[in-house]
């Protein structure tokens, strides 16, 4: 009896189970969860102080501690703006370098002219505005050359000589017709060929689509090579060309967001909500456009007359087309959703045209030409998936793209070219 009292015993032993050991402080450590709440918030404050104070220290101290630039001041002025009225010149100037200008004396086709403006030196990055006493010819072309207090001789050079048109109602309401007449008409008329364009098959929405990318490819191209022109033209005092990079990534990014919204809240499919974001992307762009109209006509480089209108009528019509080629697929939409589509990519144009009449600067433009670029780029990433065939998901766009898809944005791409050449008539 006690021998089997003892078996038991053993076995209860042996099958009792181990003790549970708490773990090492150092994993503990480990897997607790970071800070939250208002100690989270004030730790991320003091670190962002913490790391302020010290580059600001730095530059105190290292300023003070190099030696001084040696050589000549950097003397760099951009004309920004020319304003032109009888018997006077307005030149809004701009220094672009890094050191104070003074403009001491102007000359005009070699001629010396009283001056206005500009007695005291302009610093980094500022303007001023110098008032020429000069009774200049319309047509002529002008030389003005700017004499620094140094000697430095800084050319401006006006092409033909135009009287620049007077702010006011009357001329906002010319930019606000030009850019309707050029912006939401065209649009407009090109998505009214959508109960057409519903007849076709899969094979034709495909074509389509890639036209619609034919299409934006092209303007995004032409919109990058007017930046790098308007980017030699300004004086780079806010970064010339970074402008148009600064802009198209800010609006890449906007859109990517704006898309990413619209996905989760879409009760339809996507041709819809890609349908909105093609009519954002040309909507920027035609901001951008309309700021050169408006530019343009303000310096006297823009001749108004039906060769223009219909020159962006046929031009802009494209643009319709490229919006309303998702919705093949998608449901019917309604008329007010569409002429929304329209408003949405036609009207920047109107506030475009205005800004450049009235304004005119080279930044603002940059920045303009930037975004289009960049909401441009978003919607080709949209719809290059829609390119590939059916057969071949996995490759990539465009080893995917057949035939058909080729030769669409092919023809988009042309379409741009030849419509573009009739705009310059």
């Amino acid at each position: 009896m006690s021998e089997r009292i003892d078996i038991e015993i053993e076995r209860a032993i042996e099958t009792e189970p181990e003790p549970v050991t708490a773990p090492p402080a150092s994993l503990a450590e480990e897997n607790r969860a970071p800070a939250t709440g208002w100690r989270g918030w004030a730790s991320t404050v003091a670190v962002v102080l913490l790391l302020g104070l010290a580059l600001a220290t730095l530059a105190v101290v290292g300023g003070r501690s190099l030696p001084e630039r040696i050589g000549p001041p950097v003397e760099e002025i951009a004309v920004e703006q020319v304003r032109m009225s009888p018997g006077r010149i307005d030149l809004t100037v701009r220094n672009a370098g890094p050191d104070p200008v003074q403009v001491a004396q102007v000359f005009v086709n070699d001629a010396f002219v009283d001056v206005r403006g500009g007695e005291d030196a302009i610093g980094p990055r500022r303007s001023t505005v110098l008032t020429l006493d000069y009774p200049w010819q319309e047509g002529q072309p002008y030389l003005v050359s700017m004499l620094t207090s140094t000697g430095l001789v800084i050319e401006h050079e006006i092409g033909a000589a135009v009287e620049t048109p007077t702010g006011g109602r009357d001329l906002f309401a010319v930019m606000a017709l030009l850019g309707t007449y050029v912006g939401i008409v065209p649009v407009v008329l090109g998505m009214l060929l959508l109960p057409v364009l519903r007849r076709i098959g899969k094979g034709g929405i495909r074509f389509l689509l890639a036209v619609t990318v034919g299409l934006l490819v092209f303007l995004a191209v032409d919109a990058v090579f007017e930046g790098f022109e308007l980017g030699e033209r300004s004086g780079g005092a806010f970064g010339g060309v970074s402008l148009l990079a600064l802009g198209a990534i800010l609006a890449f990014l906007a859109l990517t967001f704006v898309d990413r919204r619209l996905n989760r809240r879409a009760a339809e499919g996507g041709g819809g909500r890609l349908a909105l974001m093609i009519a954002i992307g040309i909507g920027l762009h035609n901001l951008g456009e309309g700021l050169a109209i408006g530019s343009a006509y303000a310096l006297g480089e823009l001749a108004l007359g039906a060769a223009l209108v219909i020159g962006f009528a046929l031009h802009n019509t494209t643009e319709g087309l490229a919006i309303v080629s998702p919705l093949l697929s998608a449901a019917r939409p309604g008329v007010l959703r569409l002429l929304g589509l329209g408003l949405i990519a036609g009207a920047p144009a109107i506030l475009g045209a205005v800004l450049g009449a009235g304004v005119n600067n080279a930044e603002l433009s940059l920045l303009l030409l930037g975004l289009g670029i960049g909401a441009i780029a978003q919607v080709v990433v949209q719809i290059a998936p829609a390119l590939r065939t059916a057969d071949d998901r996995e490759t990539g766009t465009v080893a995917a793209m057949d035939s058909t898809a080729i030769l669409g944005v092919a023809v988009g791409v042309a379409a741009m070219y030849a419509t573009g050449l009739l705009v310059l008539a």
